[in-house]
């Protein structure tokens, strides 16, 4: 404590500079107008200036809370999407559907721990596992695109093979103007080339239907674990040689994988129906 005491006694001429400083200050500013004026209007930039980054960093400490929310909304609107998409892709062939086909799909909001995206079979990890209701063969989106599917999972965690798989496969449809005027469904097979974690090969459309490059790849209807329409990429490259019955097409991923942080896991609630009647044997 007499440490303490003889430190203070050391600088206390320091102490009275600032006393006489702050004392200076105050008769200034208090016996001219101009002054008074000035040291106003400086107080009040510097606490507006506090208040301001007081105020970004509660928003950036609120911002996980707010992308939670955000992933919790869309979820809800993904439902009532893949909802009107089965009764507007079935009206149109004149088929009415029930509310339970119609509404077959829900999801779960999931977050991506650790990905990859350079390697020939790529996977995703999540943070919810089967307590959370996932299980394998479940399909997985995210706002941008199709992400993949469920191979594994645990109690807590998941493990997703995303498109940028070897094995992976899904049921694609081609949309575009010239396919709407002639009223033409263009429906083919996407599968990964394994180079590049941008482009999908879109094989077995027939090269006589009416493509272009830049039309809208998404799910077909004809998809067990993905919602029809969800988008898969657009069309960057078409080709075709006179000998051969399909194109050779290249899609450009509409998923960056590199910056995935929600993603939406697919249930179908008649998924386990429609394999009992497919796994019937036909007499």
């Amino acid at each position: 404590m007499s440490q303490l005491f003889g430190i203070l006694y050391r600088i206390r001429h320091f102490f009275m500079f600032l006393f006489l400083q702050i004392a200076c200050f105050y008769l200034i500013s208090k016996n001219s107008v101009y002054w008074d004026v000035t040291f106003f209007n400086t107080t009040n930039t510097a606490v507006a200036k506090s208040l301001k980054i007081s105020q970004n960093v509660r928003k950036f400490m609120n911002l996980g809370k707010v992308n939670d929310q955000l992933a919790a909304e869309n979820k809800k609107l993904r439902e009532e999407l893949s909802k009107s998409h089965e009764l507007v892709a079935l009206k149109e062939i004149g088929y009415k559907p029930d509310s339970m086909m119609a509404g077959r799909f829900n999801f779960l909001v999931a977050k991506v721990i650790s990905s990859t995206e350079n390697l020939t079979d790529n996977y995703i990890t999540l943070d919810k596992g089967t307590k959370d209701g996932i299980k394998p063969g479940m399909g997985v989106i995210c706002p941008q695109g199709i992400v993949g599917q469920v191979m594994s999972c645990n109690e807590n965690f998941s493990r997703v093979s995303s498109i940028l798989h070897s094995n992976f496969q899904v049921s694609s449809e081609i949309l575009g103007k010239k396919l709407r005027k002639e009223e033409v469904t263009a429906l083919g097979i996407g599968k990964w080339g394994g180079t590049n974690p941008r482009i999908m090969e879109l094989t077995t459309v027939d090269r006589f239907k009416p493509v272009s490059k830049g039309d809208s790849v998404v799910t077909s209807m004809q998809n067990s674990i993905f919602p029809p329409k969800i988008m898969i990429g657009r069309i960057s490259k078409i080709s075709a040689s006179p000998s051969e019955a399909f194109f050779d097409i290249n899609v450009r991923l509409s998923t960056d994988f590199s910056s995935l942080v929600y993603v939406y896991v697919v249930n179908n609630k008649l998924i386990d129906k429609q394999s009992q009647v497919e796994a019937k044997p036909v007499n």
